[in-house]
């Protein structure tokens, strides 16, 4: 075949990245959930900014706004939440990749919603479109990824991680 079949290079491309991140990870991805979450699953959490919110560097006329790391930790537990109830008991979701763009700033004590969508339901990762929104306007939007993974073998290569080198 000349020329190559462009979704099955992408397929093939995305099996590769999948299988790096478990040897780099020691993720043991699994098809074996309760129930696969339908295209379209949207999870949302809205809260409001507080100072262990805001960026470190608010001073010299810099006002208090939402850091992109805290947004980050958001948008992740609002994923990680809507995907709860898909799981067997012994399984979770990691973040295993995360695009986003931070549009606008945000500041103490103003509420922002969290909104993720699962894009795909197939293959060893769940893809989904995630946003946030302030009263005012869209403050950020990406693309996150997470794998399911099984809590003993997870559990198990972190002890061995943390235990003395021999």
């Amino acid at each position: 075949m000349t020329g190559g079949d462009s979704r099955g290079d992408s397929a093939e491309a995305e099996a590769q990245q999948t299988r790096t991140w478990i040897a780099h990870y020691g993720l043991r991805i699994t098809h074996r959930m309760k129930s696969r979450p339908p295209i379209g699953t949207v999870g949302q959490l809205t809260f409001t900014i507080s100072a262990e919110h805001v960026i470190d560097f608010a001073s010299d006329g810099m006002p208090a706004v939402l850091s992109t790391p805290r947004l980050i930790a958001m948008i992740d537990r609002t994923a990680r939440e809507s995907l709860g109830p898909f799981l067997d008991p012994d399984e979770r979701t990691v973040g295993i990749e995360i695009e986003l763009r931070h549009l606008a700033p945000t500041p103490l004590g103003a509420s922002v919603t969290c909104t993720t969508r699962v894009i795909q339901a197939e293959g060893l990762q769940i893809p989904l479109q995630v946003e946030a929104r302030d009263a005012r306007e869209l403050i950020a939007r990406g693309l996150h990824k997470r794998a399911v993974i099984r809590l003993g073998s997870f559990s198990r290569r972190v002890a061995a991680k943390a235990s003395p080198a021999s």
